[in-house]
């Protein structure tokens, strides 16, 4: 349910950022999403289309793109991907210690406005 609060942030972003550069209307949204974050996708969207109803956004294409989870090894700096699927877990794969801190994948970025 907390996609409804990060959706009503997410849209005022995009009205403040298209109504200072006087768009009549959004056409287009680019999210920059991290794996590691628990944002369902399909909610999202249909919080948008229920938020953006009346708005210069409304009927806008969300387009989400992925960032992989990527860790960084505290002992020897290995950089890895880690595939949250598969749940192999977050040890370094080149030393296997568990002393990691995240580089990426928790991200929530509108990375790209499409106006007109």
């Amino acid at each position: 349910m907390h996609e409804l609060a990060v959706t009503e942030g997410m849209l005022k972003v995009v009205l403040r950022h298209a109504e200072r550069n006087q768009a009549r209307k959004v056409v287009g949204i680019t999210l920059q999403i991290g794996e590691m974050s628990d944002i369902v996708d399909e909610w999202l969207r249909r919080y948008f289309d229920y938020l953006s109803r009346g708005t210069i956004a409304e009927g806008a294409e969300i387009t989400i793109r992925r960032t992989p989870a990527v860790f960084r090894c505290e002992d020897c700096g290995e950089e890895y991907v880690v595939n949250i699927k598969a749940g192999n877990g977050f040890s370094c794969p080149e030393c296997g210690t568990n002393k990691v801190e995240m580089v990426s994948g928790r991200e929530f970025l509108v990375q790209e406005l499409k106006v007109i």
